[in-house]
């Protein structure tokens, strides 16, 4: 149910090398080198914020025997560094898998990507959008924060509340969460400590009128998805098996990228109505396993002239964005 509308520079000092006897030298001759470069009782522990990373893999080729180095010459072995492509380099093979998706006229759709396990990201447009129901995961993950805060376990009452409003969309219980949290301002203060930097909690009752980014949501997926999040394991594994036990109907959005005969994915839609515009936001979030890598992904859009249309084309570019992304790593 839905709310009715209202990088860093690389030195390297390469040292003149000794010469070597020829035997020696041979010896030395085969370098290898090598680097791999997330219902019941719910009690928060707190866990240290730190940020996600990658890696490289460097190695180095073996002269031949008719190289200098096997000759006892002088030679240097330069390593040759593998990376994942740039954040630039990502976004525009992003940007490029978005142009293939049909956008209605008059519609606007924005996408963000990132793989579990690297931390690599992607981002396909910067502007903000109604949440409509994804806030619906935003405010669970500020209810176990406040919770954490005090010490406490969650309620029965906020158990049975997070249920519904999770698993079925139920906005009576978002609303009496939405109140327990301190509205837009708790929202918003506990968006602050995780990290979001462009979303704002709606005036007054209108949670679902919270602003966000595609960006702002893969931060909020990364607290209850990764490893390095303010929220204990506790409280992250609740928000997960809620978001994995969303009822059938409104199992569409990002699973639309997933690979396999099943999909072991967690979600949560939003899908509102606009009363000014008589227009849809259609939006998903969640988890999605490709050829198996997990990808958070986050699929914001507006403009859709019905639902069916809206969740089209959230699905399109749901597997654009993942395979897009998946060529660039």
């Amino acid at each position: 149910m839905e709310p009715s509308g209202s990088g860093r520079r690389t030195g390297r000092r390469r040292a003149r090398r000794p010469r070597r006897r020829p035997l020696l030298a041979a010896a030395l001759a085969v370098v290898a080198v090598g680097g791999v470069t997330a219902g019941g009782t719910v009690y928060v522990h707190t866990r240290a914020h730190h940020p996600g990373g990658g890696g490289a893999v460097s190695s180095a080729a073996a002269p031949s025997a008719s190289s200098p180095a096997a000759a006892g010459e002088e030679a240097s072995v330069e390593p040759v560094t593998r990376s994942s492509p740039p954040a630039a380099h990502r976004d525009a093979l992003l940007a490029e898998a978005m142009a293939r998706v049909t956008v209605p006229s008059g519609a606007r759709i924005s996408v963000a990507v990132l793989d579990l396990d690297s931390g690599d990201r992607a981002v396909h447009g910067d502007d903000a959008f109604d949440t409509a129901s994804i806030v619906k995961v935003d405010i669970l993950a500020a209810l176990l924060l406040q919770a954490q805060d005090a010490g406490r376990h969650l309620t029965a009452a906020e158990r049975a509340y997070a249920t519904k409003m999770i698993e079925n969309s139920d906005n009576a219980s978002a609303t009496a969460l939405w109140h327990a949290i301190g509205r837009a301002d708790g929202l918003d203060a506990a968006n602050r400590r995780f990290g979001l930097t462009s979303t704002s909690g709606g005036d007054g009752e209108l949670w679902g009128l919270t602003q966000t980014t595609a960006a702002d949501q893969l931060v909020l997926l990364r607290q209850v998805f990764g490893e390095g999040s303010l929220l204990g394991a506790a409280s992250r594994s609740y928000v997960r098996g809620l978001m994995e036990g969303v009822e059938a109907d409104q199992r569409w959005g990002v699973p639309a990228a997933a690979t396999g005969s099943t999909c072991a994915c967690a979600l949560k839609n939003g899908w509102l109505p606009r009363s000014t515009t008589g227009l849809w936001d259609v939006n998903s979030i969640g988890r999605v396993t490709v050829d198996g890598t997990d990808y958070l992904v986050a699929v914001l859009s507006e403009g859709t002239a019905d639902l069916a249309r809206g969740i089209a084309l959230v699905e399109a570019a749901a597997r654009a964005a993942v395979a897009g992304f998946a060529s660039a790593s």
